[in-house]
């Protein structure tokens, strides 16, 4: 079997997306680091430990190495980078995917009805995935193909669980197309890719509350394994650096690679509903 000789980082993989996207890259070969902070069950209000993502990965083949680490410190992100730099000396892929969902974030109502917290999705979310790509970019140099994908959504464009949330997403999609400048030249891409509603813990204890409720969201929901799998199309395209500083629907990107979820089928793009991706200003980074 061909071994996929990749290191990989994937932030905030202790559940959610995080844990799907580093399961779908997990091939023979590679080299998953992994980020978090839940180290025991029981130490977050949701199933998931970066241990059990590690585990996870190396019973599909491929090497898993956690790294605790609190996006919120920027030292606990140098350090980790500085763990693969002496183990690896160099970095294939990066998944900016850490996030902090506050308290309150889908409650009804205007922003200022709802908790100050919110705004900590500011900070990692957006402000993290730019820590994590400046630690990283050294390391991304050394890669003979490198990646940078920020997991992001349509609330970028549209209306979504408020400012703060839309901000958030907006932000890590204009930073994509701005990194994407300045990595152009050493062979560096970076995208943002907008997920569709995915399966994850926090997802699915809604839909059990209420299933007949979410049933017609359930039947469209992406699999947490799914934006993983298109970031594996994505990385093996040969025309990848064609798309640096681009903002994509993972939905259409699958389409475009030929891929299905985990479940054999093609989860529907959201376009017609939610918009779509912004188009930044080309005649800078082609």
């Amino acid at each position: 079997m061909k071994q996929d000789k990749r290191i990989i980082l994937v932030t905030g993989a202790s559940r959610g997306a995080g844990k799907g996207i580093a399961l779908a890259l997990a091939k023979p070969g590679s080299t998953i680091y992994v980020t978090g902070r839940t180290q025991s069950e029981g130490d977050a209000a949701l199933p998931g430990t970066v241990y059990a993502t590690v585990e996870a990965i190396e019973e599909r083949g491929a090497k898993a190495i956690p790294l605790i680490c609190d996006h919120r410190d920027d030292e606990q992100v140098r350090k980790a980078l500085a763990v693969i730099e002496a183990e690896q000396g160099r970095l294939d892929i990066l998944v900016n995917n850490a996030l902090l969902v506050p308290e309150g974030l889908t409650l009804p109502g205007p922003f200022w009805e709802k908790p100050l917290a919110l705004q900590d999705i500011l900070n990692v979310g957006l402000r993290s995935s730019y820590v994590s790509s400046y630690y990283a970019a050294p390391l991304l140099l050394k890669s003979a193909k490198g990646l940078v994908v920020n997991t992001s959504s349509a609330g970028g464009r549209c209306y979504m669980h408020g400012p703060a949330y839309g901000a958030g997403k907006a932000g890590v999609d204009k930073m994509a197309h701005d990194m994407a400048v300045d990595f152009r030249s050493h062979g560096v891409a970076v995208v943002s890719l907008w997920m569709g509603l995915l399966k994850t813990e926090r997802s699915m204890q809604v839909f059990d509350a209420q299933p007949e409720l979410y049933a017609d969201a359930v039947a469209a929901a992406e699999s947490p394994e799914f934006p993983g799998l298109v970031i594996d199309a994505l990385y093996r395209d040969e025309a990848l650096m064609s798309r640096s500083g681009k903002v994509f629907y993972a939905a259409e990107l699958a389409e475009e690679y030929g891929l299905v979820d985990i479940d054999g089928k093609l989860p529907p793009s959201p376009r017609a509903m939610l918009g779509k991706p912004p188009k930044f200003n080309d005649a800078i980074v082609e």
